[in-house]
């Protein structure tokens, strides 16, 4: 006599229901894209379409909606849906939206019966509701726009998918395949910043000026060092901004610095190579020093942690390359931020400067998000921890760092558990690198809690999602292994 498994049962109950859903969905998506394509126009109504065959695809499989999520911020960052109702949602907008509603409806209708938590969870709440509070409470500071309030919200969402990283990721193979969906997608984004820089100046911005048509700006686009046309040109990818796009690739970097050197990486060790070695290229020619020094950071603390023996293999390959000839007018670019001779550097001392001011008239709470009470001080300077003081006051500082200290604190009394693990550590390790490299990085930048940068903000959070899930995963293995015996 044959049983059926429960899991199975369960399934095959469901299978009409999931049908009758689906084929709702289906019929409604096409009757709305019909009125749309008679009251609004063809774009519009193609975009519902695309959008309502998303929605299908993330239904049946939601992983499909974190790789969307992870293409999105790598490749198309800045890509706006053709609809205005008062704002123009963006497609990392709908990504991350659809993903969160499918995995919330998982939960409401009882598919799933409990969401899995880490101790980083509590601190991030708090950080969320620090957020919402400093927005409420400088509204009165400046306009209230649609467009603050959709940026607003996709601050929110950002955060709150560190909730749904973590709980997605239940076994280390959905863990494992997010990460691998992240490392291609660097190296994809990479290629083609590589690939803008090496064409001709006109005919890059010829082709990125295309992307217009997804919301990007258009004009000039292509980026020189100090905005100067006589100097070198900057990789931008689709970016829009080099540090932006140094910033997600030397996190991406960072990620995949053990898999170079892992007994198991993750990849074949020949894409592995290619994978690094396009990411440390395109980073390179985006010249942002920040992040170059946040992915020295990142295979730094990778090697401190793990692989001490690469130290003197890392120095050896840093003296080499400020040997190169092509390397020059990158130590010089160096040489004059250490001596605060350029421009660029000059500006940031003029940032930090005004930026304490304004901490120091508005300590506690900050001055929200809509804008400066006072004439003579602004928000915005390139350092990611003065943008939170600003914004969220020291409190909510103080609550970024608790969310990291946890993060972290929660990675170092578990780090034992990782060091035999050849399958596991290079991940772990990679993941943490990242967001040492991000964190170091923000000294010299904003765009990690920059509401003009939605997709910098996705990727940090994302990172996080993934190291909390990495490091819960390989204690829940130890338990298990205990209980064994």
């Amino acid at each position: 006599m044959s049983v059926t498994p429960r899991n199975t049962q369960y399934a095959i109950r469901n299978t009409p229901r999931s049908s009758l859903y689906l084929g709702a969905g289906i019929g409604g998506t096409a009757v709305i894209a019909g009125l749309l394509l008679a009251y609004g126009g063809p774009l519009l109504a193609l975009a519902v379409l695309v959008a309502g065959a998303a929605a299908v695809i993330v239904l049946r499989d939601i992983e499909v909606g974190f790789w969307g999520v992870i293409a999105v911020v790598c490749l198309l960052p800045f890509a706006t849906l053709p609809v205005d109702i008062g704002l123009t949602p963006t497609f990392l907008d709908v990504a991350l939206a659809a993903t969160a509603g499918i995995w919330a409806l998982r939960i409401v209708t009882g598919q799933q019966r409990r969401v899995l938590v880490a101790p980083v969870i509590l601190p991030l709440i708090i950080f969320i509701l620090a957020a919402l509070f400093s927005f409420i409470f400088g509204m009165g500071n400046g306009p209230l726009t649609p467009t603050l309030l959709r940026k607003f919200a996709e601050l929110l969402l950002s955060l709150g998918f560190v909730i749904v990283v973590i709980d997605y990721c239940r076994d280390w193979e959905r863990l494992e395949r997010l990460v691998k969906a992240l490392l291609l997608a660097g190296a994809a984004a990479a290629l083609l910043a590589i690939g803008l820089w090496l064409l001709p100046d006109d005919t890059t911005n010829t082709l990125l000026n295309y992307l217009q048509r997804l919301g990007y700006p258009g004009g000039w686009v292509v980026r020189y060092i100090e905005e100067n046309p006589a100097l070198s040109e900057r990789a931008i990818g689709t970016s829009v901004d080099p540090n932006v796009l140094g910033g997600l690739l030397l996190m991406i970097g960072a990620l995949a610095g053990p898999q170079v050197v892992a007994q198991r990486p993750l990849f074949p060790r020949w894409l592995v190579f290619g994978i690094f070695g396009a990411i440390f290229l395109a980073l390179i020619l985006t010249f942002s020093r920040g992040a170059m020094v946040g992915l020295v950071a990142g295979l730094g603390f990778i090697a401190v942690m793990r692989y001490r023996r690469l130290l003197p293999t890392m120095l050896l390959a840093g003296l080499l390359l400020l040997l190169l000839p092509v390397a020059q007018e990158y130590i010089a670019r160096f040489v004059e931020g250490i001596q605060g001779q350029d421009l660029a550097t000059q500006m940031r001392f003029g940032e930090y400067k005004d930026a304490l001011i304004l901490i120091q008239r508005y300590p506690i709470f900050g001055v929200g998000f809509a804008g400066a009470p006072d004439l003579d001080i602004y928000l915005g300077v390139a350092n990611v921890y003065f943008t939170i003081a600003q914004i969220m006051g020291l409190v909510g500082l103080t609550f970024f760092l608790g969310v990291m200290g946890t993060l972290f604190g929660y990675a170092f009394f578990n780090r034992q558990l990782f060091k035999e693990n050849e399958r596991l550590d290079p991940t772990w390790l990679g993941l943490h690198a990242a967001l040492v490299g991000g964190l170091v990085a923000g000294v010299f930048d904003h765009y990690l809690f920059n509401l003009e940068f939605h997709h910098a903000v996705t990727a940090f959070w994302f990172l996080v999602g993934l190291a909390t899930a990495a490091t819960r995963l390989g204690a829940a293995e130890e338990r298990r292994k205990k209980s064994l015996h």
